[in-house]
C-alpha cells in the first residue's frame, strides 16, 4: 500500500510567527481575510482596536458557511453587534488567536468546506 499525503486545490496557510503568515508559501505581514474558494484580501486593521461592525458586514457579503477570526497573539472576542450581519444569514464565527485560527481554517478548507480565516496581524 503507497502511502502520501492528500493533495488539496484551496489555499493553505503554511506558517505563521510574529507579525505574518504565509499562505501558499508567501509570506503576508498585514492583515489578512484567506476563504478555501480562492478568497485573499488585505483586511484594513493593524491591530484589535481598529476592528469595526465594518470589517464583519465585509465577511458577511462573501457567503461563506464559517468564519474564524483570528484575533491576534492573544483571544479577544468581538462586539456582539459586530457580528449582527453574520447572525442574521446564519453564518458561524469562531473567535481564536491568530496561530489556532490557521491550524483551524486548514483543516476545515482541507474537507472542502465553505470557510474564511480572517486573520488580524500585529506588528511585534
Amino acid at each position: 500500500m503507497k502511502l502520501q499525503p492528500d493533495k488539496s486545490d484551496v489555499q493553505t496557510l503554511t506558517a505563521h510567527g510574529p507579525g505574518w503568515v504565509a499562505i501558499n508559501n508567501e509570506r503576508v505581514e498585514s492583515s489578512v481575510v484567506v476563504g478555501s474558494r480562492g478568497e485573499r484580501f488585505e483586511w484594513d486593521a493593524s491591530d484589535f482596536s481598529q476592528l469595526g461592525a465594518e470589517h464583519f458586514a465585509q465577511l458577511a457579503s462573501l457567503g461563506a458557511e464559517l468564519i474564524i477570526f483570528g484575533s491576534g497573539k492573544r483571544i479577544r472576542f468581538p462586539q456582539p453587534a459586530w457580528l449582527q450581519p453574520l447572525m442574521a444569514q446564519r453564518t458561524g464565527v469562531e473567535t481564536m488567536d491568530t496561530a489556532a485560527a490557521c491550524r483551524t481554517y486548514n483543516i476545515l478548507a482541507s474537507e472542502g468546506r465553505h470557510v474564511l480565516a480572517a486573520l488580524l496581524i500585529e506588528k511585534p
